[in-house]
């Protein structure tokens, strides 16, 4: 079970940190990532991370504004938000996907077997 948190109303170009928990199971087996879905659009990826972190994968929508990270010790996966944008308004939704050490990260919705309950992000301008 995934449990994303951290959501809220943040102003352009503030910053936020979204946490996803993980229970009931042993994350460093996962890889996990952050999609975002906005009112009317389709669920897109924003940003993956491999099961030890060492690898990580970044939409060009987000890139240098974003990092992901997680800590296996403490069965958390983090979205670090800096200078938000309106476009960046959305649920933001956290997912895992076992797989061997060596697969690439996935960027498609499909591929990911365990999902959280998203948690919205507002932005103000």
């Amino acid at each position: 079970q995934l449990q994303a948190s951290g959501g809220g109303l943040v102003q352009a170009g503030g910053s936020l940190r979204l946490s996803c928990a993980a229970s009931g199971r042993a994350v460093s087996r996962y890889a996990m990532s952050w999609f975002r879905q906005g009112l009317g659009q389709e669920r897109e990826f924003v940003a993956g991370v491999s099961r030890s972190g060492g690898n990580t994968v970044h939409a060009d929508s987000v890139k240098g504004r974003f990092t992901i990270s997680r800590d296996n010790a403490k069965n958390t996966m983090y979205l670090q938000m800096n200078n938000v944008k309106l476009e960046d308004m959305a649920v933001y939704y956290c997912a895992a996907r076992a797989t061997i050490m060596t697969t690439p990260i996935s960027t498609a919705p499909k591929d990911y077997t365990v999902w959280g309950q998203g948690t919205q992000v507002t932005v103000s301008s």
